[in-house]
This record gives structure tokens, C-alpha cells and sequence, in this order.
């Protein structure tokens, strides 16, 4: 009965322990840079995770490492960002990613 009872528990908390480490991204830009953010869904920023810059056709253009307060800054110059950006982050366990499209970056660029 007491294993019964403690199986149960830790099957209860087990979902909520999954959750608490999902990997949320975003990513704005103000014309000349794409600023990305990276943190889990308790808020802690991400420490160590690479950041991919795709191109519209998925095209890897540049990777780099994260700071360690969970950003990214991407000059827009360095990369073709005409179709639109992917930016993906990946710690090694988790993953995530933004879509930059050439109308925010249009939108970005008016202001």
C-alpha cells in the first residue's frame, strides 16, 4: 500500500518536473540587429547553448554561443535575411526556435 501511495506521487510530479525545464525563444529586431533571448519556463536564462541562424530555405548562414545571461545579438548585416530568419537555440537536452520574417524586419526598419 505505501509503495502504492509513493508510485502515485511521484507519477503526479514527474509531468510537472518536465515541464518546468521547456526552453522559450524569442527574437526582435530593431533594423540593423536581431536580438534573441533565450530562458526556461521558470526563468532562468540559458547558460550554454549554441544559436543557428537559418535563412527562409532552412540554410544554416551562422552559429554562436549564447552569453551567460540567456541573449544573442545578430547583426542583420552579417547575415541574407531577404526570406526571413529561423533562429534556433539548443542546449544539448533542449530546443527551440523564432521566426524572423522580412515583414518584421520591414516593420523594424520604418520606425
Amino acid at each position: 500500500m505505501i509503495r502504492a501511495i509513493a508510485l502515485a506521487s511521484i507519477c503526479a510530479v514527474a509531468p510537472m518536473g518536465a515541464a518546468a525545464h521547456q526552453l522559450t525563444v524569442f527574437a526582435a529586431t530593431d533594423c540593423e540587429m536581431v536580438t534573441v533571448e533565450a530562458k526556461f519556463s521558470n526563468g532562468n536564462p540559458v547558460m550554454l547553448a549554441d544559436v543557428r541562424v537559418l535563412d527562409g530555405n532552412n540554410t544554416l548562414l551562422l552559429t554562436l554561443p549564447i552569453n551567460e545571461d540567456g541573449t544573442a545579438a545578430i547583426p542583420l548585416e552579417s547575415v541574407d535575411h531577404s526570406g526571413g530568419l529561423v533562429i534556433e537555440v539548443d542546449t544539448g537536452s533542449h530546443d527551440n526556435y523564432w521566426i524572423v520574417t522580412p515583414d518584421d524586419i520591414a516593420r523594424s526598419c520604418q520606425s
